[in-house]
């Protein structure tokens, strides 16, 4: 799998995570803080080999941003 740096948190230090990437899959990789709430994760009733993050509202126009980095991909 390739990936391609779409966005980085630019209001978080260090590092700029949460961040965003496109796979040459057709897919998005999305590095955020790990979900450990148990009410949260009750809800999500995650199957094996799956698993959440949570990013921030502020990453949300990076998806759907034109020109972004991502769109070669």
């Amino acid at each position: 799998m390739r990936l391609t740096f779409v966005a980085g948190d630019p209001e978080s230090n260090p590092k700029n995570s949460p961040t965003l990437y496109k796979t040459d899959r057709g897919s998005w990789i999305v590095q955020g803080w790990v979900v450990n709430d148990p009410d949260a994760l009750t809800t999500l009733n995650l199957p094996d080999g799956e698993s959440a993050v949570e990013i921030p509202d502020r990453m949300i126009p990076f998806f759907t941003q034109e020109g972004r980095a991502g769109d070669n991909v």
